[in-house]
């Protein structure tokens, strides 16, 4: 049965004008605009496609806080966020202009390291140290997780620098893909065992 307002509301359908999406997007800037003037936007995000499948890029005001592969869920990284750094998350891509900027130079060729403002607040202790040893390994090159380990001052910690590159906030940028098991061979990676051969290959060029 149709009620009144459901009537009602069809009818106000029929005579709004129609909304084209880039009217749209000019709409979702405003927003974004107007939620960081007020300082109600503590994060922003949007995606980017590249060879390695669509990233999640995020950034607070501190700088890039999350890097997600599709395969460990965008919408599941945002919920994340939400949780562990603010609520208060919108599609703004803008805050993100030079990080994606940065990583498609990184696919092209052009870029070997980042020179992006970092936000570890999703790192702790004995990760958050291994995560900045990792831009110590070089573009092309790679170390054990044991070599890590060492670098980071507990040189039995192997497996804890297993944890803590699986559980990396900013894959790509900060390289946890550079590190390999001792005999050479590939682990584990947040983006799929393709994704890590693809970035070393990349490197290896």
């Amino acid at each position: 049965m149709i009620t009144n307002h459901e009537t009602e509301a069809r009818e106000l359908l029929e005579v709004l004008p129609a909304v084209t999406e880039a009217e749209l997007l000019a709409l979702r800037d405003r927003l974004a605009d107007s939620a960081a003037a007020q300082g109600v936007l503590d994060v922003a995000y949007r995606t980017l496609d590249t060879p390695v499948g669509s990233l999640l890029l995020a950034a607070t005001e501190k700088g890039l806080v999350r890097v997600a592969y599709q395969v460990q869920g965008h919408e599941r990284a945002l919920y994340s966020l939400a949780a562990l750094v603010s609520p208060r998350i919108l599609h703004a891509p803008a805050r993100l202009d030079a990080v994606s900027r940065e990583i498609d130079e990184y696919f092209a060729g052009r870029r070997r390291t980042f020179d992006l403002p970092l936000d570890f607040s999703l790192s702790h202790g004995f990760r958050r140290a291994v995560l900045s040893h990792l831009p110590d390994i070089g573009y092309g090159h790679t170390a054990s997780y044991a070599a890590v380990a060492a670098a980071a001052g507990r040189p039995r910690a192997f497996r804890a620098v297993g944890t803590a590159c699986a559980t990396n906030p900013l894959p790509v940028v900060v390289p946890c893909h550079r590190v390999i098991r001792s005999d050479g061979s590939l682990s584990g990676y947040a983006g799929g065992p393709a994704a890590k051969r693809a970035l070393l290959t990349l490197e290896a060029a």
